[in-house]
């Protein structure tokens, strides 16, 4: 069991940048936050380009979508193969399972190299944005 002690600065007022987290095995069974996650809102985050970031190395069911990646896992199916845990720990840190992975740590702010200064002590995606995406990616099981 490895524990996260991740904190900062807040980025907004009321949620710290990075709230704690505690990884057991390959997930992170807890939510990030009270507030249940949103999967209309998280899948806003998955295709939006500037935002998840998901579509340009992943491809998925998201036929408006054009151009979708090719150098990750289709995220067709993704919460028929993996918990809402597994997938929370993916989105968190992904380096956790994979240390070679292209994936961006969406929720960690320590020990991650190249950040741009406009970035740096600043979670790609919220706590909120995360339960969001998770709770959108449980939700294709095909």
């Amino acid at each position: 069991m490895a524990t996260a002690l991740a904190t900062a600065a807040p980025a907004i007022a009321s949620e710290p940048a990075v709230v704690p987290y505690i990884v057991t095995g390959d997930a992170i069974a807890a939510p990030l936050t009270a507030t249940p996650g949103d999967a209309a809102r998280g899948r806003a985050i998955v295709v939006q380009r500037q935002r998840g970031l998901c579509l340009l190395c992943h491809s998925g069911p998201f036929p408006e979508e054009r151009f979708q990646g090719d150098l990750a896992p289709s995220l067709a199916g993704a919460g028929a193969r993996w918990s809402a845990g597994q997938l929370r720990l993916r989105l968190v840190d992904s380096r956790a399972l994979n240390p070679t992975t292209i994936m961006p740590a969406y929720h960690r702010i320590d020990g991650l190299a190249r950040v741009g200064p406009a970035w740096r002590g600043k979670p790609v995606l919220s706590a909120q944005e995360i339960e969001d995406v998770v709770a959108f990616l449980v939700t294709l099981r095909d």
